[in-house]
């Protein structure tokens, strides 16, 4: 089998889309094993080997193409490449049409979507209707975004939307053999992780830090710890200053994954109170920590979160948002339990779901 894989990004940045690209990559050499090949088209990404590729992929892989932002480039790569593939699996909605044209040059290849979350849950082009419907399946990362596909697009034959829950990548992983050093705690810490932009307001960190005057009022020594960068990063400062928390919120900006590591071991529990995750994966990281999370009802997120590892409040409810954050530091979850939930997302068990939608 010869397969071709198109990722928006792998090694530009580290969100999600990227992070689960890079598991496909792996996931499909595991798959197609010795016999095969993979080739692998990146949009974003710089031109030249990335050292960080031999963790994601094994002998079967073929050319790797990284197009710097070339939507020229990037087009013309696919469309070589897929004259000759059995499978091509687009990494997002946007590149789908591609596949779609690339299936009248070669009428045997099969095409699939790996369908995220938010950029799917809008009305489509007639283009991206008829890109849709001539994919083989589309591997939605929870059924929240499965019944979005359907609802946008009821032409869809439903047998073909398949859930492929996202997974970890092992190579993050914690050894939970292995403790990590503790740093001495004034009070309960409140992590959360995220990009800090303003077009990713969503996300929900200013609603965390205006939680923070009642979570205080309980747990004066409460501290929250806010990782990550952007052009928002100006306004949640304000929003802090005007709120009288500069001693309670504290800002890390980027952080190596070492630093993360010990923000996930030290914190009581992890919090994102977002309105559009398609998953949560970054839920799933801080599990493997044994930490309970906190989220909003909302999107996919219910597919991570239940009430044995965290719990959920409604998006933008401030006095719940509190009262969350409070209960799981006053109760918190079982830690074993936590990461034996974890396992269920493991990637083994990824890699098995994905070769039985393929199949």
């Amino acid at each position: 089998m010869r397969a071709l894989l198109l990722s928006p990004e792998l090694f530009l940045a580290e969100g999600g889309i990227a992070r689960i690209m890079r598991l496909y990559l792996k996931a499909l050499s595991t798959i197609i094993g010795s016999t095969g090949r993979i080739d692998s088209i990146v949009l974003n990404d710089n031109p030249g080997y990335d050292q960080r590729l031999a963790r994601y992929t094994s002998e079967p892989l073929g050319e790797h193409i990284g197009c710097a932002r070339r939507k020229v480039r990037f087009m013309a790569a696919t469309f070589r490449l897929a004259r000759s593939a059995d499978i091509l699996i687009c990494g997002h909605l946007h590149h789908l049409a591609l596949a779609w044209v690339a299936k009248i040059f070669n009428p045997r290849i099969k095409y699939y979507l790996v369908a995220h979350g938010i950029e799917v849950w809008r009305p489509y082009t007639w283009l991206e209707q008829r890109a849709l419907l001539g994919a083989q399946r589309i591997f939605c990362v929870s059924e929240y975004t499965r019944r979005q596909l359907l609802r946008f697009h009821p032409a869809l034959a439903p047998t073909r939307l398949v859930v492929v829950p996202n997974t970890l990548d092992p190579y993050l992983v914690p050894n939970r053999a292995a403790a990590i050093p503790a740093t001495p705690l004034i009070g309960p810490r409140i992590l959360t992780v995220s990009r800090l932009l303003s077009t990713d307001t969503y996300k929900g960190v200013d609603t965390l830090i205006e939680a923070m005057p009642l979570v205080l009022r309980t747990l004066p020594l409460a501290r929250l710890r806010i990782v990550g960068t952007g052009d928002d990063l100006p306004r949640l400062q304000k929003i802090v200053q005007q709120l009288g928390l500069a001693n309670a919120v504290h800002f890390t900006g980027a952080i190596t994954d070492e630093a993360l590591q010990m923000e996930y071991a030290n914190c009581e529990l992890f919090a994102l109170p977002s309105r559009k995750e398609g998953f949560g994966l970054v839920f799933l990281e801080a599990m493997t920590y044994g930490k309970p999370c906190l989220g909003a009802r909302a999107g996919g997120v219910a597919e991570v979160i239940h009430d044995s590892v965290g719990q959920l409040v409604a998006y933008g409810d401030i006095p719940n948002l509190a009262a969350g954050v409070i209960d799981l530091i006053r109760h918190p979850r079982d830690p074993v339990a936590i990461r034996h939930h974890v396992d269920t997302f493991a990637f083994p068990i990824f890699t098995q779901r994905l070769a039985a939608a393929l199949a």
